[in-house]
């Protein structure tokens, strides 16, 4: 049977076709900062008192402040409380004002919220405050949740049923439900529906990145995972431009999301890998993928190499469990999980926390978006200078770094303190995109799927501990930041034990992947050698 390698050297490593088909699969990437805008852009404890509109019925004429007055008990230093009101009474307004009001009870009727910076979000629309407050974190740990089961879910499915059907069910539900979350009558309807965006999503966005590096050759194998990422950076950065003139989350939403109906024209003629194919044995469809990928990169494509893609009677057939019988492939790959974990903590403890920052919101977003750009297009580059391991070392380690000196500056230098958090994110993010790209150059093509998607568990697991790691500030505000620079100190010191994969084939069975693996040893210890005879 060819080599895979073998036929992408000749139809184009990196061609039309796989520009194009990495762009489509991309784009739909831009899209999914758009999910966290209602959950970001939101004001958690906004100006509000009880509506108490109930004492018009007894005097129209009341000025707001005579109602308030009447109806709302006062705090400690004064202000009208924010959470209960004054038990209705069916007295006429003589008698309220003579004996006055003094049985209290929570806000019956809703709130009217003043002095707001949005004009709607779900915190006002759905009323998401005292005893309510914690629906939004709830509605971000489902949005996590919902990214997180997807991973793992559409994992076996593209091993089983096809790379390019995970993508296309992922990238349905994704559309479907992103279009529906902003129509939510309440707080349940828009938690289930947040949860359903974040599963199609988090699929959508696993698959996509396997599909379009198995057609890639070693030389550009990087650009599948980092134009990826490169579009949802560029999403980060029109996302703030929008809530900022558009400031009903409703609308807003409807107007980012309004351009999927594109994708879900597009998203059925996207081509399955003719890798898996040929993995599972169905050597004929491979053969037509790849005949059309020849054919787009305007590449001939000898009938010799179709002759010697025949039926691989050894088809593979490998589960998950093939990783854990090498100790070498279980230690990479838990590396990978943790390296990617604790970066993911940090980078989600960070951005739930933007708005402490002392900055505009606005702009800390643009920041945060306007930083991954650089990152990941320095990434597509340095990657293949520098090879995986060193990068990811460097990268980690520098994350690390710039997020502790924040607990040196004090927190009223508020520039000061952006300008380190944007420089954790930046190489933070840089550093989970070597990991996605160190899962797919490490493990075989039967499990590849499947190891990506528990590296993306990995990592939105880190998410959603994000909002419980910040709970600790109120002990003291430097553990999280203290926490999670020392988990991402230690999973950088681990990467230390994993192999460089630059330019090397991406691995078709196990044993490939163990020789890759000693390869890589042999290689070193030559050199080291070299270097001592010298």
């Amino acid at each position: 049977m060819a080599d895979f390698g073998e036929i992408l050297r000749n139809i184009g490593e990196f061609g039309l076709f796989q520009k194009i088909t990495l762009i489509a699969l991309g784009f739909t990437n831009f899209f999914q900062a758009f999910v966290l805008g209602a959950l970001l852009f939101v004001e958690p404890d906004p100006e509000r008192h009880c509506n108490t509109d109930w004492i018009l019925q007894a005097d129209s004429n009341l000025t707001t402040e005579e109602q308030l007055n009447l109806t709302l008990p006062r705090m400690e230093d004064g202000t009208f409380n924010r959470c209960f009101m004054f038990v209705p009474v069916d007295w006429d307004i003589g008698a309220i004002r003579e004996y006055g009001l003094n049985e209290t009870t929570r806000c019956q009727n809703g709130w009217v919220y003043h002095n707001t910076m949005y004009e709607a979000t779900i915190v006002t629309d759905f009323n998401l405050v005292c005893n309510k407050a914690h629906m939004l974190q709830m509605a971000q740990t489902m949005l996590i949740a919902g990214i997180l089961v997807g991973s793992v879910v559409f994992g076996p499915v593209a091993e089983s049923f096809g790379r390019k059907r995970a993508v296309q069910i992922g990238g349905l539900i994704f559309c479907i439900f992103n279009i529906i979350t902003p129509l939510c009558p309440n707080i349940h309807f828009y938690l289930a529906c947040l949860f359903l965006a974040g599963f199609g999503g988090g699929g959508y966005r696993v698959s996509s990145i396997v599909l379009a590096t198995e057609w890639i050759g070693p030389s550009k194998r990087s650009w599948g995972t980092c134009v990826t990422t490169l579009f949802s950076a560029v999403g980060q950065c029109v996302l703030p431009g929008v809530v900022y003139v558009v400031r009903d989350w409703r609308l807003s939403q409807l107007i980012l999301m309004a351009p999927l109906g594109v994708i879900v024209f597009y998203i059925w003629f996207i081509p399955e890998s003719a890798r898996w194919l040929l993995s599972i044995g169905r050597t004929e469809e491979a053969k037509r993928e790849i005949v059309k990928a020849a054919s787009i990169n305007k590449r001939p494509i000898p009938d010799s190499l179709l002759q010697k893609i025949a039926v691989n009677n050894a088809v593979q057939k490998d589960s998950i469990k093939v990783i854990f019988r090498s100790c070498l492939l279980t230690g990479s790959f838990f590396t990978v999980l943790v390296a990617w974990f604790s970066s993911n903590l940090a980078i989600y403890s960070l951005h739930f926390n933007m708005g402490t920052f002392g900055l505009n919101i606005f702009l800390i977003q643009v920041l945060f978006g306007v930083m991954e750009i650089p990152a990941n297009l320095l990434a597509v580059w340095l990657l293949e200078v520098f090879g995986r391991r060193k990068l990811i070392i460097s990268t980690l380690t520098a994350g690390a770094l710039s997020a502790a000196v924040i607990l040196a500056v004090p927190q009223e230098y508020a520039i000061v303190v952006t300008t380190l958090v944007v420089s954790a994110r930046f190489f933070l993010i840089w550093s989970g995109t070597i990991c996605s790209v160190f899962l797919q150059e490490l493990f075989p093509t039967s499990v590849r799927q499947t190891v990506t998607a528990l590296g993306n568990m990995s990592a939105r697991g880190g998410g959603a501990m994000a909002p419980l790691l910040n709970m600790l500030a109120v002990f003291h505000w430097v553990l999280p930041i203290a926490i999670f620079s020392s988990l991402i100190l230690v999973s950088a010191a681990l990467c230390f034990l994993l192999p460089e994969t630059r330019r090397k084939e991406l691995p078709e069975s196990a044993a490939d992947s163990k020789n890759n693996r000693d390869v890589t040893a042999t290689t070193t210890a030559g050199h080291k050698q070299t270097e001592t005879r010298l």
